[in-house]
């Protein structure tokens, strides 16, 4: 009834192209007058309602001179045809919208002016998030977020493109996020948002999201070679292998080698290629298939103990057990496709298949529970996961005189099917000494979700709602009787975001909304159904200004409750219930055009958690850090150079649960300079360029070594990488 009472008002509608009479998407069309915004669609195609003559409309988008056009009488009778002129990227192409996620646009500016230079620099790109590498960048990183440690995943929903990366009831960890399939010259945006708030994002969506954008098409072909100390190499392609009117197609791929600053050599080595065809189909419809394939194979050092360090028996670069190490591969399907209704209609639907592979040892306790073998671990799983979601969306409904109206409707699924789930007592990776678990793990999210935006005046009310339902199944192979147990869980997640926009240059905004994570498999089986989707409640309070076209600040109070922190440790086969916790922080960043080939930006991020359920002085949340901050400059088109400095700080914070052992904060800083002479590039990236001596990651664990008569209680760290230096070539053509 809604959609056939549907008045519509004056408008203007067209087609904004490039230099070369190409479509360009995400155009933001911003009337200064009513202070109504669209996008342009994949087709280049716009519809602006309530748009009068003598209007003022203003169009942006990152890589374009933005353009204001004077609305005459005649452009209101027939579609008008714009075209955009590329420019170097600047802080001025950015429009604040009463967005839900406008921060992204801001902070995509970041991703373009200081380069992603490594699959571990990849996350580094959103505000307030640090991760920690520990096995020589063959294990996914531990993350950091919003006071919390992440681990690999349990509270950030990480997808590329739509493809999920978090693994549900992994071998290792719940919610194990490895990134290193993505080949970083591949990478066109970072869309991320902080909290429970997002209708289409789902499970693990509690301190956040993150989707990678990869580049549809590439203008030339790219080569680069680098190499540095450590035994360090890498050579990167990325070609056009087709290109026409109707569809074109770019294959990447890489190769990595180095052996890390440890004195056991890593012998680390990662493959990636990937392949992707875009084809414009008729009747606007667009679809594109990307197909990609990693592996990487590699020996590790394992943290090692302070005391050892202390001691001299070993260096902070020398190893307890140099036999841990892994190899993991991923093979990855995805198809997307796009219709365009018209210029306010449009499905999105995509679809994916992954293969995984997965293989890991570990020492973390050394010979703590077994004096002889020692305590290494293997954990092991093969897994295919498959899925697929299609989303409706409706723009510019016109509800009365001054209401504004749109809406997406989703549904999708995800089926994920891990067999030989193993963790084992292992000796030297050879020998498999006791298994402690070993199973088959099915797990299926079906789910709804309807996100709503009402505008009126100065005023954005986004309420949303999405509906989660999941089968759990674990097949137990080391139970003497056949055993095939089911568990099943819905879950109802209301979300309500609201902005006022007091001018074209500043906006406020409140948001509300619940999230989840969802427990392993083995524990939803173990507890009984007890547990299985904790519930997140957050709220942020916030703006976000331009005060002038070349600077943009941002700053946010936030809430943050969850239910049950309550996980399957991998690392122990354990159930550990960690009870409910609460968080409260305050987000700080500015973004700053000082010149046209000076750029500066810097995030500061406080926050302070603590468990509900024990006693003061012994409810601190471990290793969630209380206050970060990182930032840099880059200069882009000074003569032939360009490059950037930046740095990323974490406080000290408890590793414990009572703060009587504490984890060291660090201060690092990297550096890189090119020089550009034709279509060569010439660079120098430096890593820890004031040669800081860090740890990157660390815990509180108890470990006895080979000559000790009792354990110890200590931190266990891995060491974070001394000076690295390193030279790149690179070829465009």
């Amino acid at each position: 009834m809604l959609l056939t009472s549907i008045i519509y008002a004056q408008q203007i509608s067209g087609t904004i192209v490039n230099g070369e009479n190409k479509p360009v998407e995400e155009v933001s069309i911003f009337n200064k007058t009513t202070e109504i915004h669209t996008h342009s669609s994949q087709t280049g195609a716009f519809t602006l309602t309530k748009t009068n003559v003598n209007d003022t409309l203003y169009l942006s988008r990152l890589g374009y001179e933005p353009k204001v056009i004077r609305v005459t009488a005649s452009d209101l009778q027939q579609p008008i045809s714009v075209t955009l002129t590329p420019a170097n990227i600047s802080l001025d192409q950015v429009m604040l919208v009463a967005e839900i996620d406008a921060l992204s646009k801001f902070v995509n500016i970041d991703v373009q002016k200081d380069p992603v230079k490594s699959s571990q620099d990849i996350l580094r790109k959103v505000p307030g998030l640090i991760i920690g590498q520990h096995a020589g960048g063959g294990k996914a990183e531990q993350i950091f977020l919003r006071g919390f440690d992440i681990d690999h995943g349990t509270d950030i929903n990480l997808t590329v493109d739509g493809l999920p990366v978090n693994m549900v009831s992994h071998a290792h960890g719940q919610g194990y996020s490895d990134l290193h399939f993505v080949i970083p010259e591949t990478i066109e945006n970072i869309n991320f948002g902080k909290g429970p708030y997002y209708a289409d994002k789902g499970n693990f969506t509690t301190a956040g999201y993150v989707n990678l954008g990869l580049k549809k098409t590439i203008d030339k072909n790219y080569m680069s070679v680098e190499a540095g100390q450590f035994n360090s190499n890498r050579i990167m392609g990325m070609f056009n292998v087709l290109n026409n009117e109707t569809s074109n197609a770019y294959i990447a791929s890489e190769l990595s080698l180095t052996d890390g600053p440890f004195d056991s050599p890593q012998n680390f080595s990662r493959f990636n290629v990937l392949g992707r065809y875009n084809y414009k189909l008729a009747g606007d419809q667009e679809l594109t298939f990307t197909a990609s394939h990693f592996q990487s194979k590699w020996d590790a050092s394992g943290q090692i103990p302070q005391r050892a360090i202390d001691d001299g028996s070993i260096d902070r670069f020398g190893s307890i057990d140099d036999t841990e190490g892994g190899e993991t591969s991923r093979t990855n399907l995805l198809i997307n496709h796009v219709k365009v209704i018209d210029d306010n209609q449009s499905f999105k639907t995509s679809a994916y298949v992954s293969q995984y592979n997965f293989e890991l040892y570990s020492n973390f306790t050394f010979f703590l529970d077994d004096p002889v073998n020692g305590d290494q671990i293997k954990q092991f799983e093969n897994r295919v996961t498959t899925g697929a979601n299609t989303v409706y969306e409706h723009r510019n409904i016109e509800l009365g005189d001054h209401t504004m109206f749109k809406y997406q409707a989703g549904i999708g699924f995800r089926y994920d099917n891990a067999d030989d789930v193993e963790l084992s007592h292992t000796l030297n990776r050879k020998t498999v000494l006791e298994y402690k678990s070993l199973g088959d793990v099915d797990e299926v999210n079906t789910y709804a979700f309807l996100n709503t935006e009402f505008k009126t005046g100065k005023w954005t009310f986004n309420p949303s709602a999405r509906l989660d339902y999941f089968k759990f199944q674990y097949e137990d192979q080391l139970s003497e009787t056949y055993s095939d147990e089911a568990e099943t869980k819905m879950r109802v997640s209301p979300k309500l975001n609201t902005i006022y926009s007091l001018n074209k240059n500043t906006q406020l905004f409140l948001k509300a909304g619940m999230g989840f994570h969802s427990n392993d498999t083995r524990v939803v089986i173990a507890n009984n159904g007890k547990s299985i989707l904790p519930a997140a409640y957050g709220a942020d309070l916030g703006t976000i200004l331009k005060p002038t076209d070349r600077l943009a600040i941002n700053a946010s109070l936030w809430y943050l409750f969850l239910e049950q922190e309550f996980v399957y440790v991998g690392d122990a086969a354990i159930v550990e219930p960690s009870g409910k916790t609460e968080r409260l922080g305050v987000d700080f960043g500015a973004r700053y055009q000082a010149l046209d080939w000076l750029y500066l930006f810097a995030d500061v991020n406080y926050s302070h958690g603590r468990s509900i359920d024990d006693p003061e002085g012994e409810n601190y949340i471990p290793l969630a850090p209380d206050f970060t901050s990182a930032g840099g400059i880059s200069i882009e088109n000074l003569g032939r150079f360009s490059g950037g400095i930046n740095y990323r700080y974490v406080d000290d914070r408890p590793a414990n649960e009572d703060n009587s052992i504490v984890a060291e904060g660090y201060f690092v800083s990297d550096l890189n300079i090119n020089y550009t002479w034709k279509n060569w590039t010439y660079s120098v990236i430096v890593e820890n360029v004031f040669d800081t001596e860090w740890n990157e990651t660390q815990f509180a664990t108890e470990s006895r070594l080979f000559d000790e008569p009792e354990s110890v209680e200590e931190i266990h760290f891995t060491p974070g990488t001394p000076f690295y230096i390193r030279g790149k070539i690179a070829l465009t053509f």
